[in-house]
């Protein structure tokens, strides 16, 4: 690829036409990796939406998560398929096609029926929609990187692009800011049902500006050149894959530097934000404005060492970079724990939980597709625990046919089959739940759950089925109360009809999480 030069490789200042190359090459592409991201900022809500509620929540969140990975999977495509058409017409009307894909793709995520609508066709449909996404990132950040590297002079290089690569890292903050602004907007209920959409649908107001921003930029110097000379490339897949001394390059890139580089960004970045959220339990506002701050303060670091690798080389700063990771991730990932749930760090230290089964009673519980379905005494066991973040081992000594125990501490409780339970199933279930919560809460696990509204007439039931919540029922009817209609009280499934016979309105209570 030619580079344009300055004669001597003398430093000189940005020109304008560089600094609105950089802009609009910069900004479009932040865009789209806004799109890219929201998918993953909001994979909670996908997963409940987009399948099959049958399966657990620990699981569709691991499929929800696989479909963020397929848009993955498709980008080395996108960028053989888009670079092949901008070797063949141009940078320009690449990135029109690029941005158009990504923008309509994320647009329709906002539209698409959920299971309930569509049922197995919801995640089909949305795959599809994830891998266009994938596809056009692929064209759009090596065509963005090219476009910006051909208008920069060789000593310099490292610093221009360096603003390509800021572009991933504001696109998540930007996606962050636009999902807190949504959810201070709306209430809790109302964001979960269908707010988390309105991210998706800001999309097609973000390609209308991309659009009108890349249709003033002007072809590639370089690429005009060559189309000018009439020495462009007639098979540039065939020149860069079918030759080994180009092939090899592209290999050595692909294996040696980007791979590693996109462990170091997705570990710090995105699973940081998915972390704190799933397995710490960190309410989802507080997690984006931490990660957000993060993204904000981290940008700046890009532009610099864009800058010094034009100093003293890219090799020392990859190594540095990825040996760093190596050293940090672990310890850091262990901090960020203690820092942000202390008590769920000190338990998970401190308390280990131990399952009792027997021999072939434990499945592997990977099911992403949820085809199979979690029965047997310890697979429930270890399902629940796994959801609750709590560490255990499994110890395959209990007889043949005995139900599985999970030990906690000095408390043992015992767990079910659920095809044996048959109608008790669900009974059996709501007792497991309480009775290991209350083992969970006795070890120093902090319990989490969501806030209740309770009427008066179900206050003291309440109260003596969440023990583990350790309720005072007279505090709660000496504290804050609403007086709501009945009628209102039935539609929020608070009483049935029956239990609402003959009164007007209702007192209801407010339990906190």
């Amino acid at each position: 690829m030619a580079i344009a030069s300055t004669a001597g490789g003398a430093s000189r200042a940005m020109t304008r036409e560089e600094k609105k190359v950089i802009f609009a090459s910069s900004l479009g592409t932040v865009f789209e990796w806004y799109d890219f991201y929201l998918y993953g900022s909001l994979a909670v809500f996908i997963g409940s939406t987009f399948f099959s509620p049958a399966i657990p929540e620990a699981t569709r969140n691991i499929f929800a998560l696989l479909a963020f990975a397929a848009g993955f999977l498709v980008r080395p495509f996108g960028a053989l398929l888009f670079g092949r058409i901008g070797d063949l017409v141009g940078r320009k009307y690449t990135f029109l096609v690029t941005m158009t894909i990504m923008g309509l793709s994320t647009f329709l995520v906002g539209l698409l029926p959920g299971y309930a609508t569509l049922g197995i066709a919801a995640p089909v449909i949305l795959i599809i929609l994830r891998m266009l996404q994938g596809l056009a990132l692929g064209g759009e950040y090596g065509g963005a990187a090219t476009y910006v590297a051909e208008h920069a002079p060789d000593n310099r290089r490292g610093y221009y692009t360096s603003w390509i690569q800021t572009t991933a890292t504001l696109g998540l903050f930007l996606s962050l800011v636009v999902i807190l602004i949504v959810q201070a907007s709306l209430s809790k209920e109302n964001y979960a049902a269908w707010g988390w959409r309105i991210p998706f649908l800001v999309s097609f107001l973000l390609l209308g500006i991309s659009i009108w921003i890349r249709l003033s930029l002007s072809e590639s110097p370089t690429f005009q050149r060559m189309k000018d000379e009439g020495k462009g490339s007639k098979a540039p897949l065939t020149e860069a894959f079918g030759q080994w001394k180009n092939a090899k390059i592209a290999l050595l890139a692909l294996l040696g530097l980007t791979a590693g580089q996109a462990v170091v960004w997705y570990n710090g970045q995105f699973y940081a934000l998915f972390f704190l959220t799933n397995v710490l339990k960190v309410d989802a506002q507080s997690v984006n404005i931490m990660i957000a701050i993060a993204l904000a303060v981290g940008s700046i670091f890009f532009v610099v060492f864009g800058w010094l690798s034009d100093k003293i080389g890219r090799k020392p700063i990859i190594m540095a970079g990825l040996a760093l990771a190596i050293v940090c991730t672990f310890p850091l990932f262990k901090a960020l724990t203690w820092a942000a749930n202390p008590a769920l760090a000190t338990a998970q230290q401190n308390t280990r939980a131990t399952v009792t089964a027997a021999p072939g009673d434990c499945k592997f519980q990977f099911n992403p597709v949820g085809t199979a379905k979690f029965t047997t005494s310890c697979d429930i066991a270890t399902s629940f625990l796994t959801k609750n973040s709590v560490p255990y081992d499994v110890v395959s000594t209990a007889a043949a046919g005995t139900p599985a125990s999970v030990k906690i501490g000095n408390e043992t409780v015992e767990s079910y089959d659920a095809i044996a339970a048959g109608d008790q199933a669900k009974a059996k279930e709501t007792a497991f739940i309480k009775a290991v919560n209350m083992s969970l809460q006795d070890g120093g696990y902090p319990l989490k759950r969501a806030a209740a509204k309770v009427a008066d007439q179900k206050l003291d039931a309440f109260v003596a089925a969440n023990p583990e919540l350790k309720l005072d029922a007279a505090a709660i009817r000496a504290g804050e109360k609403a007086t709501v209609p009945i009628d209102q009280a039935v539609k929020d499934k608070l009483l049935t009809t029956d239990e609402a016979a003959g009164a007007p309105e209702v007192t209801v209570y407010n339990i906190p999480g």
